[in-house]
């Protein structure tokens, strides 16, 4: 059984960072991908980013030059360093590993951005 948790939610103002850690409960042989979803109130779940074990990344437009996700290499931590934050970006953002039986989510972290 794996698990995933995340942390690093917070409220902050306009403009303002965070950084998002997930840590994953074991090594999984065969990672396919690491990813950062979110979801707003009243929206669909999106893709924020995401990165393969050989580190090559990939980014929803809406955050691209402000976000930042990262790994290390012993793929058990996914990170997401979150810059300049506006209140469009407030969401519940929940991290997922994509294996060879399927894709595995945590419980998600609350990231309100507001004046």
């Amino acid at each position: 059984q794996v698990s995933l948790v995340e942390s690093g939610g917070d409220s902050v103002q306009p403009g303002g960072s965070l950084r998002l850690s997930c840590a994953i409960s074991r090594g999984i042989t065969g990672v396919r991908a690491m990813n950062w979803y979110r979801q707003a109130p009243g929206k669909e779940r999106e893709l924020v980013a995401a990165i393969a074990p050989n580190g090559i990344t990939n980014y929803a437009d809406f955050v691209k030059g402000r976000f930042t996700i990262s790994r290390d290499k012993t793929l058990t931590r996914v990170y997401l360093q979150m810059n300049n934050l506006s209140a469009e970006d407030t969401a519940v953002y929940s991290c997922n590993v994509k294996t060879p039986w399927g894709d595995v989510w945590g419980q998600g972290t609350q990231v309100t951005v507001s004046s």
